[in-house]
């Protein structure tokens, strides 16, 4: 699971980034949104060097090249993307950087594939459905899937994309109310993550 946030005050990122970390999350999605959102991530990858040791920094949200170029300046780990931009893939490899583009069909999944992205994100999620994940890896099994949009840290929800063959899930809103982020209850946000991934857990084991 890969929680997906973005807050333009720091130490928000700071306290939801370690509530993650301690639920069990090792990766973590800052989107890039607002006016100076690199500036954020800059701060908040240094900050997860130090207290977050074992966990991997990505940039979503990225559409074109330069915005990848940044992130991948700031220490971004992997850039994700609502879209698939040829030209954001071959910034990510050239500096070996993994690139998972947002992609709405099976051409476009097959073509990101073309330019070396081993996992492809199926967005919007709540659009596109449990059915699209399964009627796409039936010609293409190798492939490996994120969906995002559209998932809930329910055990109904998360077991049915497992078990639709998604290889991970994204989530952002269900995953921080707005009330809880602004009532700083960053103990509810690593409980949410810690009974999310036992829902994945168990739905792998099933």
């Amino acid at each position: 699971m890969v929680p997906v946030f973005y807050h333009h005050d720091v130490q928000v990122v700071k306290h939801v980034l370690k509530a993650c970390y301690e639920g069990g999350v090792r990766a973590f999605e800052f989107t890039n949104r607002g006016d100076f959102a690199h500036e954020v991530f800059a701060e908040a990858v240094k900050y997860a060097t130090r207290e977050c040791p074992d966990l991997a920094m990505g940039a979503g949200s990225v559409v074109d090249a330069p915005t990848a170029t940044i992130y991948l300046q700031m220490g971004a780990d992997f850039v994700v993307g609502p879209l698939f931009n040829p030209e954001v893939a071959k910034v990510c490899n050239r500096r070996l950087v993994p690139y998972t583009p947002g992609c709405g069909s099976v051409s476009e999944v097959g073509f990101a594939q073309e330019m070396g992205c081993d996992l492809c994100k199926v967005f919007p999620g709540d659009v596109l459905g449990t059915k699209f994940v399964k009627g796409m890896l039936s010609p293409m099994p190798w492939s490996k899937l994120m969906v995002t949009g559209g998932v809930e840290p329910t055990r109904e929800n998360l077991m049915s994309w497992v078990q639709a063959g998604v290889f991970c899930v994204g989530m952002g809103s269900k995953l921080f109310p707005k009330d809880r982020i602004v009532a700083e209850d960053w103990e509810y946000i690593t409980n949410k993550c810690r009974e999310a991934l036992a829902y994945v857990n168990e739905a792998r084991k099933g």
